[in-house]
């Protein structure tokens, strides 16, 4: 089994866009859209959910009144100003840490685990997609990233399907390290711009520090082709891979419009064109066999 992740230094890079071709050209994959803080590629893919599963990340705090002696000392050592004067908890501002149950004399209040989001199973004209949506406030997306990716894991198992296309999230934070460790290789889409070569460098180092393969590319890099020269050089210079470079065009947004794949909605633009092209690199690089480049 193959595990590939799309990454990006920040949101808004086109990497969904080719996370979600990825997954029409491979045929048979499982997709896991690891951006659990905002998932996006269910807008693409218009999943139908077979299987939902309560994810329980985070802890509240209850007060048992029968217990309770309003002695304050909750209330004076909260950080989050979560205990009210009524001696009850608000639900919005506690964090879980535990320090009221800590402090009380009587032992009145306990922690609980709460519904913190969900994770779906769902069948698409792609085949499989292992998502979820984390609630408003809550925090652990690191935590169900992991879970995401184990759904995904096991159910490519029990398909016998031999590739796992990942959606990470933007960044190199928890969520994305979740997102990377154990996988094979890791595209990164980054733009010619000053700040995209700057997150292309934090991203890189990301995927060396866990002994990830890289590959690159470079979307819209005809906007700004010195820019993207600078990219390019800096792989070069670095024994990175360059897989592609897609250029700019307006048929790519006119598909999300249509919540469409570009692949599906113009197949002969020059973006569709050179997305096929990044795969079969791609797949001739990991030894996976060529993907068919005519849908």
């Amino acid at each position: 089994m193959r595990q590939i992740v799309v990454l990006s230094g920040k949101g808004g890079t086109g990497k969904t866009t080719v996370s979600a071709s990825f997954a029409l050209l491979a045929k048979k994959a499982v997709v896991a859209d690891c951006d659990v803080d905002v998932p996006d590629m269910h807008l693409l893919s218009h999943p139908e959910i077979v299987k939902k599963q309560e994810f329980r990340g985070s802890k509240l705090a209850i007060i048992d009144g029968s217990k309770c002696i309003k002695c304050g000392l909750c209330q004076r050592e909260c950080r989050f100003e979560a205990i009210t004067q009524n001696f009850t908890v608000d639900p919005f501002s506690c964090e879980g840490c535990g320090v009221c149950t800590v402090v009380c004399p009587v032992n009145a209040i306990t922690l609980m685990e709460r519904i913190s989001g969900y994770v779906y199973i769902s069948k698409t004209k792609y085949g499989f997609l292992v998502h979820a949506r984390l609630n408003p406030g809550e925090a652990n997306s690191g935590k169900l990233v992991t879970m995401v990716r184990l759904n995904a894991k096991l159910l490519a198992e029990e398909e016998n399907i031999e590739i796992i296309i990942i959606d990470g999230p933007p960044g190199i934070g928890c969520p994305v390290i979740a997102s990377v460790t154990g996988v094979d290789a890791g595209l990164v889409v980054t733009e010619p711009t000053m700040s995209g070569i700057h997150d292309l460098k934090r991203v890189l180092r990301l995927l060396a520090h866990f002994n990830v393969r890289p590959f690159v590319c470079v979307n819209m890099y005809d906007l700004n082709v010195n820019n993207a020269e600078k990219i390019l050089d800096f792989c070069k210079e670095n024994g990175i891979k360059v897989v592609g470079k897609i250029p700019f065009d307006a048929k790519v947004t006119e598909a999300m419009v249509a919540e469409k794949t570009i692949i599906e909605y113009s197949p002969e633009s020059d973006a569709a064109k050179e997305i096929v092209a990044i795969w079969n690199r791609i797949c001739e690089e990991l030894g996976l066999g060529e993907a068919s480049a005519k849908h």
